[in-house]
């Protein structure tokens, strides 16, 4: 159950907001984004998923500004942790209304791939979709507050006119 004001609760996102989930499985998709792309990605894992006939794995999503970390729920075991910077996309699929795919790059290979994952109702599927939104916001937001203190702090050397280092040549 999620509380009314979640999306405003900064601070847990901020720590990592967990999901309990199943792990439909993976594909390969060409483009970083797309929701025609996106859906047809989800089509083939949920019928791969059907076929395969096997039980899916049971599994814990952590979302957060970091990116995406995540574990088997009975082992607690890592199974991947994908910087929010390697994920491209995200989204509650339209025509199976209780999954929630995302799209990433390999960290290793540079492969795009899609990951889909069974939430138990439609809202879930909604909620996690906004929650790595909202980790996307807060991700950007952190990174645009460290490059403009990054900014500030070469434009105050450059200020003192470079005297910061001793024994350095006077500016031509």
């Amino acid at each position: 159950e999620l509380p009314e004001n979640w999306t405003d609760t900064r601070e847990t996102l901020l720590e990592g907001m967990l999901f309990s989930l199943k792990y439909l499985g993976m594909t390969l998709v060409e483009q970083p984004k797309g929701e025609e792309l996106s859906a047809a990605a989800v089509k083939r894992i949920v019928a791969t998923a059907k076929a395969s006939g096997k039980k899916l794995q049971k599994v814990t999503l952590k979302v957060s500004p970091r990116g995406i970390v995540l574990r088997d729920s009975s082992t607690n075991e890592l199974i991947e942790n994908i910087s929010i910077y390697r994920i491209s996309y995200c989204t509650a699929d339209k025509s199976h209304d209780k999954v929630f795919a995302y799209i990433a790059q390999n960290q290793l290979n540079e492969s795009l791939e899609c990951h889909a994952f069974l939430c138990s109702k439609r809202k879930m599927a909604q909620a996690v979709t906004l929650t790595v939104a909202q980790a996307f916001r807060i991700a950007f937001e952190l990174w645009q507050a460290a490059k403009e203190e990054k900014e500030k702090r070469e434009r105050s050397i450059l200020a003192a006119g470079g005297r910061s280092s001793p024994g350095s040549a006077s500016p031509a």
